[in-house]
């Protein structure tokens, strides 16, 4: 496979985690560390945003899975020295931990982390600023998804693949990472992850074709692909994680696929506003909601990035009321544990956001002059 990514450790790409240089200061450092080991974050939602409150995790329990984690990583290679304190900063395991409030072991959150690490492999490294490039990114990304949907062929071919997959980071980090998934999913949901991965790669298919056409696409279009290039993949573990299966008839619903499409959404507009400045700060231009509502609406950069909240939190609304809507029409214990679930994986996702000052910073668009 052609491709840029060199054998040997890739390392988790960055785009979403800067690479500047130097690590931060000691001080920097260990207050971070101390945070965590406490289970003390600050805490600087949105003005506005709607969100519901998150369950905080166990400290213990979040230090847990990022050991797990850490040390699968750097057995597959994935962490470069240089990288390593960007890894730590991204916190996998309080991410996880906040998501899945309903969980049945520590092995299944560490199944969460470790597909969430491989997801972030391959969109950095592939896709973005850590020789990702939208150009060649469907030929790549086929490649990829056969680490989780694996190459049936000869014995010849297989092994050629088998030693293609082995010799690329992202690609070793989505085949073991999919590999353990499955000793803990019944076929249906690792089918149902593979699908939703699949729905990931088209939408980022999308966007690099606006990027290499230099075109901002109208909102709804920009809604459209974020709708398959979210977080939908992890929402979608929801069952597998808390140790039980939502039957594949009620998966199928398609109230229930409405539902997952909402709760998707919401949770990857949030990125979309927490992302925003350091997005704003990147080398290659990124599209999000503010910046396609202010180039196609014409708006100011700051009534675009509140026109975004607004959208956001009627998307969030519509999930809340129409759960609610469906539990009391279909009142199944397993379909309620389940949007129950997918809630908590929404508030967690926020909570993770507004709480990680090592990746994000807010715009300064609430000041009194600002404000104006």
């Amino acid at each position: 496979m052609a491709s840029s990514i060199p054998y040997g450790p890739t390392g988790l790409g960055t785009a979403g985690l800067r690479v500047t240089g130097a690590a931060p200061p000691e001080p920097e450092r260990e207050r971070r560390q101390e945070q965590q080991r406490s289970g003390e974050q600050p805490v600087r939602p949105i003005p506005g945003i709607h969100f519901r409150a998150a369950v905080q995790p166990d400290p213990a329990l979040v230090a847990e899975v990022d050991r797990r984690t850490r040390q699968w990583a750097m057995e597959l290679s994935l962490i470069p020295p240089e990288w390593e304190d960007q890894f730590e900063g991204f916190g996998f395991g309080r991410s996880v931990c906040l998501a899945h409030p309903d969980h049945a072991d520590v092995e299944r959150l560490v199944v969460a982390a470790r597909l969430l690490v491989a997801e972030n492999a391959v969109d950095d490294c592939y896709c973005e600023d850590h020789g990702g490039s939208p150009e060649g990114l469907g030929a790549r990304l086929a490649i990829a998804h056969s680490a989780l949907d694996p190459l049936q062929a000869t014995p010849e071919y297989e092994a050629q693949w088998r030693e293609g997959v082995a010799a690329d980071a992202p690609l070793r980090a989505y085949r073991s990472a999919m590999e353990y998934a499955v000793r803990w999913a019944a076929p249906a949901q690792a089918d149902r992850l593979r699908h939703d991965l699949a729905r990931l790669h088209l939408g980022y298919l999308a966007e690099a074709a606006w990027s290499l056409d230099e075109v901002t696409p109208p909102v709804w279009e920009y809604l459209v692909m974020r709708q398959f290039n979210n977080f939908r993949p992890c929402l979608t573990l929801t069952d597998l994680v808390a140790g039980y299966e939502l039957p594949a008839p009620l998966q199928a619903l398609p109230a229930v696929q409405r539902l997952n499409a909402l709760a998707g959404n919401a949770a990857t507009l949030v990125n979309d506003l927490y992302s925003y400045t350091k997005e704003q700060r990147s080398e290659r231009p990124h599209l999000n909601l503010p910046v396609v509502l202010a180039r196609r609406d014409a708006l100011p950069e700051r009534e675009a990035y509140l026109k975004a909240v607004e959208i956001h939190n009627a998307i969030m609304r519509l999930f809340e009321i129409e759960s609610e809507q469906l539990r009391a029409r279909l009142p199944d214990p397993v379909l309620a544990r389940y949007l129950t679930g997918l809630a908590a994986w929404v508030s967690g996702n926020h909570e993770w956001h507004c709480t990680n000052t090592h990746r994000y910073t807010l715009p300064d668009f609430w000041t009194q002059e600002n404000a104006a």
